[in-house]
């Protein structure tokens, strides 16, 4: 228990036993001249200590405190102890330091993956690009020699919807399409746009939504070309009719060849499969059907399928079509087809 006497008045000493710890304090009030008091403790004993030794001991802890987050921010080396030293790129000064490679973010570029079974082949090559929904690119022809470009467009299954602009300058489309597909799996886009007089720009863009995106292939040293059969065959269809071309089953895909002699050309394409069933619709526009004629190919599996050629210019705009077969498979044609011929005993014999 501490016991203190308090001075009565200023200049008299008041001493204060601590305990057992045989530390003694004094008191005395100091007068200044001013009139004001103060009081000024003293400290005697083996476990004193002043005000010095105070401010000693806090310069002390503040120099600890300093030296433990230095030595915080340069951990020591578990070998040798030294302070590990950041290599820079292609700089290693200690062995035990391994390069890590950067993280590249993963490019959008490749095929699409099928959802076939592994030991079937997939439905896009390597060569090709994914384009996401929504988002547009581009394909660059600087060379004058270019004169052609085949397009490719296929999905692993879900519908295709997409614009297809042809740049020829600034503010300049000459060619532009806007194509449908109800399964880009079943049945790829394949078209030819001609590009005469370059630099050309081919710019693709995915109009579907987010979860739809679809494989698009630009190649310039590989073009299909119409067959004879196509060019000598040849319809002219007026400003706003309509003609339709029915394929039989055996019949695995289509060429469609329409071209003017040298007018607009502005068309709407439909493939259908039984009545106002429409699998694939192709909307075109082309400022010159001569210059640049509409070459495409469409694959028609199963049975039913008719092409349908609708004429959306004015009266005084007419257009040439050619509708043939591209790829007959016989073996189709043997096989019964629900609501067509019937085929007894696998015999020629039907009605």
């Amino acid at each position: 228990m501490i016991r203190q006497a308090v001075p009565v008045r200023p200049g008299a000493d008041a001493l204060t036993q601590h305990g057992d710890c045989g530390v003694t304090s004094s008191c005395r009030y100091v007068c200044r001249s001013t009139g004001s008091c103060r009081r000024q403790w003293t400290f005697k004993g083996p476990l004193a200590f002043s005000n010095q030794r105070a401010q000693r001991l806090e310069i002390l802890m503040l120099v600890g405190l300093l030296v433990a987050c230095a030595a915080v921010r340069l951990p020591s080396s578990a070998a040798g102890g030294s302070a590990a030293r950041l290599a820079r790129p292609g700089v290693y000064p200690d062995q035990n330091v391994v390069p890590v490679a950067p993280v590249q973010a993963p490019a959008f570029s490749g095929r699409v993956v099928s959802s076939k079974g592994p030991g079937q082949a997939p439905t896009v090559t390597d060569t090709s690009i994914l384009v996401q929904g929504g988002s547009l690119r581009t394909w660059s022809y600087q060379s004058p020699y270019v004169d052609q470009v085949q397009v490719e467009l296929s999905t692993e299954g879900r519908p295709l919807d997409a614009d297809i602009e042809l740049w020829h300058g600034p503010d300049n489309t000459p060619c532009k399409m806007r194509v449908y597909v109800e399964n880009g799996d079943l049945r790829p886009f394949s078209t030819v746009i001609e590009t005469p007089r370059g630099p050309n720009t081919v710019a693709i863009r995915n109009v579907g939504q987010m979860e739809f995106p679809f494989a698009a292939t630009v190649v310039a040293d590989k073009v299909d070309n119409p067959s004879a059969a196509c060019l000598s065959s040849s319809h002219t269809i007026q400003g706003g009719a309509l003609r339709t071309y029915p394929f039989e089953t055996g019949v695995d895909s289509v060429q469609i060849l329409l071209q003017t002699d040298g007018r607009p050309l502005n068309s709407r394409i439909e493939l259908l499969q039984g009545p106002n069933n429409n699998k694939q619709v192709i909307e075109l526009y082309t400022e010159d059907g001569r210059d640049r004629p509409f070459f495409c190919v469409l694959q028609t599996p199963g049975s039913g399928n008719v092409v349908r050629v609708l004429n959306t210019a004015p009266l005084e705009f007419p257009l040439s079509a050619s509708v043939v077969p591209h790829l007959i498979n016989p073996k189709e044609d043997s096989k019964p087809v629900m609501g067509g011929d019937v085929v007894i005993s696998g015999g020629d014999s039907g009605w």
